[in-house]
């Protein structure tokens, strides 16, 4: 039995360690977009390793068939993006989760792994980074690009400073110290949240973008969630976290053109949708240039585009077939409501789930 042309349905989920452990099933193309029960069930497994962003996303696809098809196992293990493209270009696991595209470098590799057929890049998870803040009686503040640039880069050191102040005219500022707490591992998150400093802080930020934090000394913790226990745990502290795991801590609105824009799905979505693909890549190869210093109206553009990347063509049949299987159904209208309902993301447009859905059907054995 192909899977090629067929849409994969994940029925269940279990934690296992630092894991995700998902089962998948399949739906004939007439009813593609559609979950399927008591259709034929494959064996197998499939292994996957990276961002830590993409975690509650991975809960969120297989949330509603927590029971079902024991017989096919995706393990996926939250190691950051970095840790993800180093064991799939290494060829240690069968697809990443990663939020950023693979780098030249990283591309020559991955020719090394995948062969002459390439990689395929899927921007298939889109989500806000949050600027996420615990202090003493605010919720919300402005902040704008220059100012968030100054904070961490250290060279704005409390929150009465004239910079933020000028942002928020009115709110009562405390005489405390700001504590910024960026990631310590590689990171996609580093790398997206720096793109934006570097493109839309002008002077203020004089970092070339990287997934390792540029800025020395400061408070640094591991993940997503490790940045948002460091922040909740002090006072004074603002960190940069996926917006899902942010929770009840306050969240600042960025400047973009003559507003400030909150973080929500809408808004992630907005600015995506007027970015372009980045040319002279790969045909299957579909890495977003995100429009970082746009001034569109209620465009949100500290923005993370999160891809699943695995080859296009593998030695095992059965990891081809499950991984089309799988990636079908994350990309199915489904699997976007699925993920967007635990994690807060933006469900990918049509244009990018037809994109998507031409390079998945590539997938095939060498």
């Amino acid at each position: 039995m192909t899977v090629r042309g067929k849409v994969a349905a994940l029925v269940g989920v279990a934690a296992v360690g630092g894991f995700v452990v998902l089962a998948t099933t399949y739906v004939p193309p007439n009813e593609r977009g559609s979950v399927a029960a008591g259709v034929e069930r494959l064996e197998g497994s499939l292994v996957g390793a990276g961002s830590s962003a993409q975690q509650a996303a991975m809960q969120g696809w297989t949330a509603g068939y927590n029971a079902l098809q024991p017989a096919v196992t995706v393990a996926y293990d939250p190691v950051g993006s970095g840790g993800g493209r180093e064991q799939f270009l290494a060829g240690g696991v069968d697809f990443a989760g990663s939020d950023a595209a693979l780098d030249d470098e990283e591309l020559a590799q991955a020719a090394e792994r995948c062969g002459p057929a390439g990689v395929f890049e899927l921007p298939n998870y889109i989500s806000p980074i949050a600027v996420a803040f615990n202090l003493p009686g605010i919720e919300q503040l402005n902040l704008s690009p220059a100012t968030v640039a100054g904070i961490f880069d250290r060279q704005i050191t409390t929150w009465d400073d004239p910079a933020i102040a000028a942002d928020n005219p009115g709110l009562e500022l405390p005489d405390l110290q700001i504590t910024p707490v960026n990631r310590s591992d590689e990171s996609g998150t580093t790398e997206n949240f720096v793109d934006f400093l570097a493109a839309a802080g002008g002077e203020a930020w004089p970092y070339e973008p990287s997934g390792n934090w540029p800025v020395a000394g400061g408070e640094a913790a591991q993940g997503n969630s490790g940045v948002v226990a460091a922040v909740r745990s002090g006072q004074g502290t603002i960190g940069y976290a996926d917006l899902s795991q942010a929770g009840d801590l306050g969240i600042a609105a960025i400047g973009v053109g003559g507003e400030f824009v909150s973080p929500s799905a809408e808004a992630a979505a907005a600015v995506v949708e007027n970015s372009p693909r980045v040319e002279g890549r790969g045909a299957h190869d579909h890495v977003i240039e995100v429009n970082r210093d746009t001034t569109g109206s209620g465009e949100y553009p500290i923005v993370l585009v999160s891809y699943h990347i695995g080859c296009v063509e593998y030695e095992d049949p059965q990891v081809s077939e499950l991984l089309t299987a799988f990636m079908t159904y994350v990309v199915s209208e489904e699997g976007q409501q699925a993920a967007a309902a635990v994690a807060g993301s933006a469900p990918i447009s049509d244009g990018l789930r037809a994109q998507a859905l031409a390079a998945i059907d590539a997938v095939r054995t060498a």
